[in-house]
């Protein structure tokens, strides 16, 4: 059976799942023995690896090496493990399978979370001679974890124990009760020997005490979620206008049906309106359903682009800024707390911080940790906050709604995934109040444009002096200043922060927030603050207005803030008495493109803040 394009559609639909265990259990070789028995190896390709295991000679006997199909990488042949996650599309008259081939060593837990991250079922190996190892409960949290409630256990090298039914009872039956306290809730079992393909394709005549079928059949009979039977949801990807007088909102049905007359609520907000057309695949229908790439009108000119979600009216989704949600950090640096990132949730793209970690998660024993940052690999139970609500459903319940990733802003590398539990109640109980004395109304009564003027560099660069003097300048002329020092700050508002990096992240924030307040009631700001992580310059820019923020990277080397020291800071953090100190055991990113770039090191302080105080003057002044 073909579909309109030509693609093979088999009468069982498809069936995405995973293979994960331990190193050297034989995932990548059970992958293609099963790709063999389901006659899915070409005779040029069989030949092809025929050669290939010999060369290698990594089977004993002149047998074929069918790990060879899909460890792909080079690093992985050479190795014998599998490192990347290997994705294969296969088939049977019965059913199409994509199967994705995970890693074992728990180095590459984000590689395993990946390939989980779309599986309906998960094959877990099992040596039969180790029996359940950490690896074990590991990837068996992983996939609970991921939204993954099928799990078939495969028991495999059962030669090597003699094909013993009590070697392979005693596996199960410990398995079970570990399985179900992490919430799987299918668990099928059978023993296997991968390498020779006994009870793969077919059943087994050296274990005929396993009564069940082979692992092709589990897999083609393992039922498949519907998602139908959910509410209708579609994230907004793409407005189209296929003529002046009219709109269409093309995206991907994430789950329910819909049809034309249904009644839908956009999504944030309450705005309705009726569905009046629909097309898939550029062709007119009555209906659509989950899975399926559509455009839909509506009755009405509504204000919607991407990243809105078109929901059922009888039963819209949830709406929050606030989640409460678990993370796997894939980044190579530690997330930090309040740190900002980008979050992609659906087809919506927002500014999005951690604001609290909950706890870490030991994966192996699924013990709660304290933690303030989490590192490569590591999974954690969070408070998340976004700069815009957002539309979502728990992950448990809609993988397209509950489901992001995080987002390095400066490198556009994916650093994270997350699983939405719940939406925090504050962001639904907290409003903006409005006002009538606002930002312009205290500026022109104080007739100057507000403005913050955030000073960053080394310790010992002069940023304090400099603004001092600046300040007193603004000062003499009339001008209504502010000036946050980052010591000053940190004996009051700030005295409960340390200096690691966590903290001062932390410390940037609170500075960004209090400066964005003192703008808003109309005032010019200093602030000083060494301010080392460009992504926390970025998050104070973003908190002002166009033209109200002015970043001043006063620029002092290394060796002359050392020679200068004016607090003699430097030469106790060389004699390891103050620890993560910016310069020396602490990174400082300098800005790539400052507003205004001083050059500190053999330059008069008082011609510097003349300097600045005329780029200042310049933005300052108006009615």
């Amino acid at each position: 059976m073909t579909d309109a394009n030509g693609a093979t559609q088999s009468p069982g639909g498809l069936l995405r799942f995973i293979t994960c265990g331990s190193v050297d259990d034989g995932k990548s070789t059970l992958l293609g023995r099963l790709l063999f028995d389901a006659g899915m190896v070409p005779d040029d390709q069989l030949a092809a690896l025929v050669r290939d295991s010999a060369v290698s000679g990594s089977v004993p006997g002149g047998a074929i090496d069918f790990a060879l199909l899909t460890d792909g990488l080079d690093a992985e042949r050479q190795q014998g493990i599998t490192i990347d996650v290997a994705y294969r599309y296969f088939h049977t008259p019965k059913r199409g399978f994509i199967v994705a081939d995970c890693p074992g060593h728990e180095q590459y837990t984000r590689n395993m979370a990946t390939g989980a991250s779309t599986a309906d079922l998960a094959v877990l190996l099992v040596d039969a001679r180790k029996g359940l190892l950490p690896q074990t409960r590991r990837h068996t949290y992983l996939c609970a974890l991921m939204g993954i409630r099928k799990v078939i256990l495969a028991v495999n090298k059962m030669d090597l124990v003699d094909f013993s039914a009590d070697a392979y009872g005693a596996i199960v039956e410990a398995y079970l009760p570990l399985a179900e306290s992490l919430g799987i809730t299918q668990i099928d079992a059978l023993p296997v020997v991968a390498i020779d393909g006994d009870n793969i394709g077919s059943s087994s005549s050296r274990m005929p005490w396993y009564l069940g079928p082979p692992l092709l059949r589990l897999l083609e009979s393992a039922p498949v979620p519907t998602p139908g039977t959910c509410a209708f949801r579609m994230p907004v990807q793409w407005v189209s206008r296929p003529g002046p007088q009219s709109r269409g909102y093309a995206g991907t049905v994430a789950s329910g049906t819909l049809a034309i007359g249904d009644d839908l609520v956009l999504l944030p907000g309450t705005r309705t309106a009726r569905v009046s057309g629909i097309c898939v695949a550029g062709e007119p229908a009555q209906a659509a359903q989950a899975g399926q790439a559509v455009t839909v009108a509506i009755d009405r000119e509504l204000d919607i682009s991407r990243g809105d979600v078109l929901a059922a009216a009888n039963a819209p989704c949830e709406v929050s800024s606030h989640f409460a949600c678990h993370v796997v950090w894939m980044g190579e640096e530690a997330l930090l707390p309040h740190r900002t990132y980008l979050l992609k949730l659906g087809a919506s793209t927002v500014n999005a911080r951690v604001t609290n970690i909950k706890h870490k998660v030991d994966v192996d024993t699924q013990a709660q940790l304290a933690a303030t940052r989490l590192e490569l690999n590591e999974i954690a139970y969070c408070n998340l906050e976004t700069d815009a609500p957002l539309a979502f459903e728990p992950f448990e319940t809609n993988r397209t709604l509950g489901g992001f990733i995080l987002i390095d802003r400066a490198t556009n590398a994916t650093v994270g995934c997350g699983m939405i539990q719940f939406g925090l109640r504050r962001s639904a109980n907290v409003h903006w109040q409005q006002v009538d004395v606002d930002k312009q109304l205290r500026s022109a009564a104080k007739g100057q444009r507000p403005l913050c003027i955030w000073l960053t560099g080394l310790s010992g660069s002069g940023k304090s002096t400099i603004a001092n003097l600046v300040e007193r300048r603004l000062a003499d002329a009339g001008f209504h200043t502010y000036m946050l020092d980052g010591d000053n700050v940190r004996h009051g508002l700030n005295s409960d922060l340390g200096f690691t990096p966590e903290a001062r992240v932390e410390n940037i924030r609170r500075l960004a927030e209090v400066a964005h307040l003192m703008t808003d009631a109309g005032l010019i700001v200093l602030v000083c603050a060494i301010s080392p992580f460009r992504n926390e310059r970025q998050f104070a820019r973003e908190r002002f207005g166009e033209g109200e923020f002015l970043e001043v990277f006063v620029d002092a080397s290394l060796d002359t803030c050392e020679a200068r020291d004016p607090k003699g800071l430097y030469r106790k953090a060389r004699a390891g008495d103050i620890k993560n100190f910016t310069g020396i055991d602490s990174p400082y990113e300098p800005p790539e493109q400052a507003d205004v770039h001083l050059l500190a090191d053999h330059a008069d302080p008082v011609a510097l803040s003349e300097a600045l105080y005329g780029i200042v003057g310049k933005r300052i002044r108006g009615g």
